[in-house]
């Protein structure tokens, strides 16, 4: 009787020490990772992106990326997955039409110097530790008459997968040029 209750008992604090173990491993995952700040945004203004009504967003292509997880109790082990899909020229057409430009699909020659061209580009990634590591994107503002850079803005971006972190980063730099120059 006393040794079935110690066998039970020594049952009983391996499944507690199993479910901490996996909950500590699933925080050190995802916790650990927000430990870290992202990088300020970096913005380059030569000249107001205000005085211009039209944009032409360079073509990008569709990302897709998937996270997943495994875990698992005494009785059973689970499993969840996700997959997302991002196209980094919608999310910017997105926020330029929400702050009042007029997206063309291309370069009108009678609205040159109205017109800005939109480049986007991944500029780099920066490991947190554990797995974890942010995007960095850059976005430029050229003019369509001359050639010129206007305004440039960089930011990293942090999530769940690699669509995540690109969405997160693109509206970051959007969000922090926008706001700079009071559209």
């Amino acid at each position: 009787m006393v040794d079935n209750f110690k066998r039970n008992l020594l049952n009983g604090y391996k499944r507690l020490l199993n479910t901490v173990l996996c909950l500590l491993f699933c925080f050190a995952q995802v916790g650990c990772a927000s430990l870290y700040p992202l990088q300020p945004v970096s913005i380059i203004e030569n000249s107001p992106i205000r005085t211009y009504k039209y944009a032409v967003i360079a073509p990008t292509n569709t990302l897709t990326s998937s996270a997943a997880g495994l875990y698992g109790n005494g009785y059973n082990v689970y499993g969840s997955a996700t997959s997302k899909s991002i196209n980094p020229a919608d999310v910017i057409k997105g926020s330029l039409v929400k702050s009042g430009f007029i997206v063309l699909p291309d370069v009108k020659p009678e609205l040159l110097n109205e017109t800005l061209i939109v480049n986007y580009g991944e500029s780099g990634r920066r490991n947190l530790g554990l797995l974890a590591y942010s995007i960095e994107v850059s976005i430029q503002f050229i003019s369509a008459e001359n050639s010129s850079l206007i305004s440039s803005c960089s930011a990293e971006g942090l999530g769940g997968t690699e669509a995540d972190d690109i969405r997160i980063a693109i509206r970051r730099c959007l969000n922090a040029l926008l706001v700079s120059e009071n559209l």
